[in-house]
């Protein structure tokens, strides 16, 4: 099924690639779609990508007595905490990263048993949402974002995990690539934006959960993401996590002391 399918991707790419240059693909034509359909039946056959930390969450040993154990799971935002130009990822914590760039929250609650519950940690903090409104996996609605996370934050409850919703980011349309705008706005709309995370406000207040505001710290005047904060509009940078840092460690220990 999963080959019919990429044989498929394959000739439609091969079509496409016939009408747009009234040619044969050359052999650096070939190879590319080689790796696009490579790529596309990787994820066809691992969708939620349970096997980007399968070997990872192997070695991680039982929480130490009285160790904070804290997974983050979410998408690029988190993933790309770990670079080490961003910072590092809260180094001497016992923090664990799960983030996965691209993803969408379907795909994170497919994983959370493994990437989250079986970890055994304190507290989850979750991170999702943006590439669900940009239609990543697909056109969805704010009402199946609001279930997905709903469905996470009950999951962890029923294994007594606390749970700290992060807000969405702004984003912005301020950055240049190769001399044109890159338009963030499109794909994610602010109201969308605004909207899903006045959901995740209400939602943690009303289940005794904690909401992580970064929203409102990093967004300027005109209602977009703080230009020095990122250098795509969509992503933060080192100044970007440098804000989000000490916000994020503020919600763990009020989950710590406070949270359900």
């Amino acid at each position: 099924m999963y080959r019919a399918i990429v044989c498929s991707i394959v000739l439609l790419l091969l079509a496409a690639s016939a009408l747009a240059q009234s040619a044969v693909p050359d052999s650096t034509d070939c190879t590319q779609i080689k790796v696009q359909a490579d790529r596309a039946e990787a994820r066809l056959k691992d969708w939620p990508a349970l096997g980007r930390y399968h070997e990872d969450n192997t070695k991680v040993s039982l929480p130490l007595k009285n160790e904070q154990r804290v997974v983050f799971m979410g998408d690029s935002i988190t993933d790309g905490w770990d670079n080490p130009i961003n910072g590092g990822f809260f180094p001497g914590k016992p923090y664990i990263n799960r983030g996965i760039s691209g993803q969408t929250t379907p795909q994170m609650l497919i994983r959370f048993r493994r990437d989250v519950i079986e970890l055994k940690p304190k507290v989850v903090v979750i991170l999702a949402g943006t590439n669900d409104i940009a239609g990543n996996t697909g056109p969805t609605t704010l009402e199946a974002i609001e279930d997905n996370l709903s469905s996470m934050a009950e999951l962890a409850r029923l294994q007594h995990i606390r749970v700290v919703f992060s807000s969405l980011l702004p984003v912005s349309d301020y950055e240049m690539r190769d001399g044109k705008p890159i338009t963030q706005t499109i794909r994610r709309p602010p109201e969308q934006v605004k909207a899903l995370n006045t959901w995740m406000k209400d939602y943690a207040a009303k289940n005794h959960l904690i909401y992580l505001e970064y929203y409102s710290a990093m967004i300027d005047e005109k209602g977009y993401l703080k230009d020095e904060l990122s250098n795509d509009g969509l992503h933060p940078n080192a100044s970007g996590y440098s804000v989000m840092n000490p916000l994020a460690e503020a919600a763990i220990a009020s989950s710590l002391k406070h949270g359900r």
